[in-house]
């Protein structure tokens, strides 16, 4: 065996990086093919009997450890999602980059950060991209991460004010026959923004943003003749968006704004033969300059396992409408 590398890192970080039962190393040797000795101070990292790539396994120590030290429980899970294990991919086709610091941290303290390279990828892309298009299945932490992003935006003063704007589309139901008035039929079509809001921010906090205009939460058809300045705009589930509704939306962009876009084209509610904006509108930008499309996948999924397995089955059959 050649010489190991030692990795220098505290025993109370060791714990933590390491899972229970050491999970997670023996993990990193299956990925890189090295072998780890923890016993002495530090790690030691080994190639392994065919060669190993160790710069790679010292470099998701790193990713590791740097999240460990942010607050995020190592888990099973969340190893197989960074080191890329979950997307069978292997080299630099997958895994992901953990950012320096948390995107902001949430009501309860708690860090949050990308789970996914998918999400890293729009994190990233937000830096040199003021419209961004995020698309893929239910479940895959969509709007939930553009709405931190757009509240981190907010508190470090880059914009003045969010703009949530969700298509009151039915699935189904009619908004006719719902009880109340314009305000309470369309409460239930903005619900998941108020849900990531609510877990984002204090509630007293939100309040005050809230009443202050800071954070407005509203129906597509009310952005038509208004001009966004300095705002974080978030249009949610844009594959129920027409045509003409998508190019209104984006031409309400004003200077120093940024406005993410996210949508599923798989769970179209648009009536029959009526085109959704969001696969046109990626279509036909694709090759402005500051304009970028994220494509989110299955293997990006946060809920249930099963739910991975539930959306691949309906993309080999499809769903007859």
């Amino acid at each position: 065996m050649t010489e190991p590398v030692r990795y220098f890192i505290s025993d109370d970080l060791k714990r933590l990086v390491a899972g229970e039962n050491e999970t997670v190393f023996r993990m990193m040797e299956n990925r890189f093919c090295v072998e780890i000795q923890s016993r002495l101070p530090g790690l030691l990292i080994y190639p392994g009997k065919n060669g190993g790539d160790v710069g790679r396994a010292l470099a998701f120590l790193d990713q590791v450890k740097l999240a460990a030290n942010s607050g995020i429980p190592i888990t099973r899970d969340w190893v197989e999602r960074v080191s890329g294990l979950d997307t069978g991919k292997a080299g630099d086709e997958g895994g992901m980059d953990i950012p320096a610091t948390p995107i902001l941290r949430n009501r309860y303290g708690v860090p949050v950060l990308p789970k996914t390279a998918s999400q890293a990828k729009l994190v990233k892309a937000l830096e040199t991209n003021d419209i961004i298009f995020a698309d893929g299945p239910a479940g895959t932490g969509k709007t939930f991460l553009a709405v931190a992003l757009a509240v981190a935006s907010l508190e470090r003063h880059e914009a003045e004010r969010i703009c949530l704007v969700r298509p009151a589309v039915e699935a189904g139901e009619s908004l006719g026959y719902l009880p109340g008035d314009l305000k309470e039929k369309i409460a239930p079509y903005l619900r998941p923004i108020q849900d990531s809001l609510a877990e984002l921010i204090p509630e007293e906090k939100l309040r005050r943003y809230t009443e202050q205009g800071s954070i407005e939460v509203a129906p597509l058809a009310y952005m038509r003749g208004r001009t966004l300045k300095r705002a974080f705009i978030i249009l949610d589930e844009a594959q129920n968006t027409t045509i003409p509704q998508m190019k209104m939306f984006l031409t309400r962009l004003g200077p120093h704004s940024k406005a993410i876009i996210t949508g599923d084209i798989s769970q179209m509610d648009l009536g029959p033969g009526q085109p959704s904006g969001l696969p046109d509108a990626m279509r036909r930008l694709s090759e402005i300059q500051g304009i970028c499309r994220i494509g989110f996948r299955a293997t990006d999924v946060l809920r249930h396992h099963l739910v991975k397995e539930i959306i691949a089955a309906y993309e080999r059959t499809g769903i007859q409408k």
